[in-house]
């Protein structure tokens, strides 16, 4: 079973799925991007500010969205895989960043992804004042200095993307106690 964990920066995704790896140690976590060698290099030229064209960091993404899913979800199938963020998240800020459209973001990830979906999708959704909260209290890489509106706008497209595509989810409200959020989650799931 292939999960998928989203949600904009600080909404706690990396918190629940640890919880969910204490009940489920045979679990493989990965991570979008750097989930591979290649996507760490790509993580820091995106993380890093270096990029300045939408169309390059969507296509940098893209690339290690392939990579990706060619060498951890693909074969790890059969197991339970737990990946934080993925091409939900590469969608929201594509829309929040480009001149592209939803439907051409959908159709390049399910190339990337080789039609490929999660199984299911938790999305943690916020809003701004526990944002705003969460973000003061970190230090902010080149993306999330785009700011707390632009977040929220992302956050917003990926609910968009969500909203059209047939895959099972579930919205939780990460405004509330962590452990409210995991049993939440752990409910819906049955983990």
């Amino acid at each position: 079973m292939y999960i998928l964990f989203e949600g904009i920066d600080t909404a706690g995704k990396s918190t629940q799925i640890e919880r969910i790896a204490l009940r489920h140690p045979e679990a493989i976590l990965t991570h979008e991007p750097g989930g591979t060698p290649f996507g760490q290099r790509a993580r820091e030229i995106l993380l890093g500010g270096e990029i300045r064209s939408p169309r390059a960091e969507l296509l940098l993404f893209l690339a290690d969205r392939a990579e990706h899913y060619d060498t951890v979800i693909a074969p790890n199938r059969d197991g339970l895989v737990i990946s934080d963020r993925g091409f939900l998240s590469g969608i929201g800020y594509a829309m929040a960043s480009g001149d592209t459209t939803l439907e051409e973001l959908i159709a390049l990830n399910q190339y990337a992804l080789r039609g490929d979906w999660p199984d299911e999708i938790i999305f943690l959704q916020t809003d701004f004042p526990a944002l705003r909260s969460r973000m003061a209290a970190k230090e902010t890489d080149g993306i999330e200095e785009r700011g707390l509106v632009y977040l929220m706008e992302v956050q917003q497209h990926m609910l968009d993307a969500l909203n059209l595509l047939d895959i099972p989810f579930l919205v939780v409200d990460a405004t509330k106690k962590p452990e409210a959020v995991f049993a939440s989650i752990s409910s819906y799931l049955g983990l």
